[in-house]
C-alpha cells in the first residue's frame, strides 16, 4: 500500500502501516537521522559548563557557540532544501548526516575556543539540512489524514536523541573529569555514520517527488518561493518558525547550565531533572501530531504557543529552595515546547508544491532557526536564569505569524 491508497484503516498505528514498505523504510531513516541529529546537537549544551570553565569563556562567548551553530544551520538547511528538490530527498539526507557526524567528532579535538567555534559552525551545516530532507521525504509517503501524526513521530526522534545524549552525559561526566569529559561527549557523535550506510542501501524517494524532478522545469529554486503566489506564505511561515525556535533554543541551550549554576544541581541531579523534561517532550511530540490532525494545524500552534510562553516564565521564576517544583514542572514544559513542533513537518509540506517543497521547508524553517538563534546569545549576555524568560517573547511572535497563514489540514500533496 503506498501513500495514495484510500483503504480505510482504523487500527492503532494505521499511519505507519499505510506508508507501505518503502515509506516505512523512509520513516526509519528520517527518524534515525533526526534522533542522531539531536544527539549530536545536545553535546554542546550538556558540556557547555565544562567547556566554559576549560577555555575561561564569558557568558557571551559561551552563548555564541550555540548561536553560531544555529545561524550556520540556516545556511545548511536552505542549501539542503534546494538539493532535496534537485538531487532527491534521500541523497540529501545522506549528505547532511555525514556532515554533522564528521564535524561533531572534530569538535572533540579542538585545541582552542576559536577552532571549536569553527567546527561547531560547520557541524551546523549538516544539522540544519537533515530536517528539511527527512520531513519532506516522510510527508510525501503519508496519507493526508495521517500526515500530521506521521511526521510528528519523526519529530519525536529529537526527544529520543536528547534522552540518549543525557544518558551518555551522565556516564561520561561520572567517569572522567570535566576537562576531558566534554571532549568524549563530542567523540560519541560518530554513531550516526552507521546510519548513512543503512539509508544508502534501503531508502528511496516517494513517487510524487521522483515525478516532480522528472517533469518540472522549476525545482529547487529560491526565486520560486518568492513569487507572488507564494511570497506571503514564505514570509509568515518563516516568522512562525522564528518565534517557535527562538523560544525553544533559548531553553535548550541554557537549561543544563541553569540547573547546575542557578539551581545548584550535581551532574546526576541535572540528568534527573532533564529526564522529566525529555519525557514530557517525547509525549508532547507524539500527542501534538494527533492534535494537529484532529484540531488543525493553526489551532494546535496557537494552543501550544500560549502554554509554552506561560510555562517557561513560571519555570524560571520558581524561588530558591523549591527544586522539587522545578522537577515536576519540567514535564509539562517539555510537553508544550515539543508538541508545538509536531505540526511543522506536515504544515510546511502542505504549503508548497512538490517541485519547491524541499526549498520552501528548508528556507522557512531554517531562516526561523537562524533568527531565533539570536535569543540564546542575548540570554548569554544578560545571564541565564531569569533572563531565559526572554524566550517567551518568541511564542508571541508565533501567534502573530498564524494570522497570515492558511489552514492546510487534509490537503493532498501535488
Amino acid at each position: 500500500m503506498n501513500a495514495t491508497a484510500t483503504t480505510e484503516d482504523t487500527r492503532p498505528f494505521a499511519w505507519f502501516r499505510t506508508l507501505g514498505s518503502r515509506g516505512r523504510r523512509a520513516f526509519v531513516g528520517a527518524f534515525g537521522g533526526y534522533g542522531l541529529d539531536s544527539f549530536d546537537y545536545q553535546t554542546l549544551p550538556l558540556g557547555l559548563a565544562a567547556i566554559t570553565a576549560y577555555y575561561g569563556l564569558s557568558g557571551g562567548e559561551a552563548g555564541l557557540l550555540g548561536t553560531t551553530t544555529l545561524v550556520v544551520s540556516a545556511i545548511g538547511g536552505i542549501g539542503a532544501g534546494i538539493l532535496a528538490d534537485r538531487i532527491g530527498r534521500v541523497r540529501t539526507l545522506q549528505l547532511t548526516i555525514a556532515m554533522y557526524t564528521i564535524f561533531t567528532v572534530l569538535c572533540g579535538f579542538a585545541p582552542n575556543f576559536e577552532t571549536l567555534l569553527i567546527f561547531r559552525a560547520l557541524q551546523g551545516l549538516g544539522f540544519g539540512g537533515e530536517w528539511a530532507a527527512g520531513a519532506a521525504l516522510v510527508a510525501e509517503y503519508s496519507q493526508a489524514k495521517y500526515r500530521g501524526r506521521t511526521v510528528a513521530f519523526v519529530q519525536s526522534a529529537w526527544a529520543v536523541g536528547w534522552a540518549l545524549s543525557v544518558v551518555v552525559y551522565t556516564v561520561v561526566f561520572s567517569i572522567w573529569s570535566p576537562d576531558i569529559a566534554w571532549r568524549v561527549m563530542f567523540w560519541t557523535g560518530v554513531i550516526p555514520a552507521l546510519l548513512v550506510l543503512w539509508v544508502r542501501r534501503n531508502v528511496q524517494d516517494a513517487p510524487v517527488a521522483e515525478a516532480a524532478r522528472a517533469t518540472k522545469k522549476e525545482r529547487g529554486s529560491l526565486a520560486g518561493i518568492f513569487k507572488p503566489d507564494l511570497l506571503r506564505t514564505t514570509f509568515f511561515a518563516a516568522l512562525l518558525a522564528t518565534g517557535v525556535q527562538g523560544g525553544y533554543y533559548t531553553l535548550a541551550t541554557w537549561l543544563p547550565s541553569y540547573l547546575k549554576t542557578t539551581r545548584g544541581l550535581t551532574v546526576i541531579g541535572t540528568g534527573g531533572y532533564l529526564a522529566f523534561l525529555i519525557s514530557g517532550a517525547f509525549i508532547g511530540y507524539v500527542t501534538g501530531g494527533y492534535l494537529t490532525d484532529l484540531l488543525g494545524r493553526k489551532k494546535t500552534f496557537l494552543l501550544f504557543s500560549v502554554l509554552s510562553a506561560g510555562l517557561i516564565v513560571a519555570y524560571t521564576q520558581i524561588p530558591a529552595g523549591a527544586n522539587t517544583l522545578v522537577l515536576f514542572l519540567g514535564f509539562p514544559l517539555g510537553f508544550s515546547m515539543s508538541a508545538i513542533f509536531s505540526g511543522f513537518g506536515a504544515f510546511l509540506a502542505e504549503l508548497y508544491p512538490s517541485a519547491l517543497r524541499g526549498t520552501g521547508q528548508g528556507f522557512t524553517y531554517n531562516l526561523g532557526r537562524a533568527i531565533g538563534a539570536t535569543f540564546p546569545a542575548v540570554v548569554g549576555f544578560l545571564g541565564a536564569g531569569g533572563a531565559m524568560v526572554f524566550g517567551a517573547v518568541g511564542y508571541g511572535i508565533a501567534v502573530l505569524a498564524l494570522l497570515g497563514l492558511p489552514e492546510t489540514r487534509g490537503r493532498e500533496l501535488l
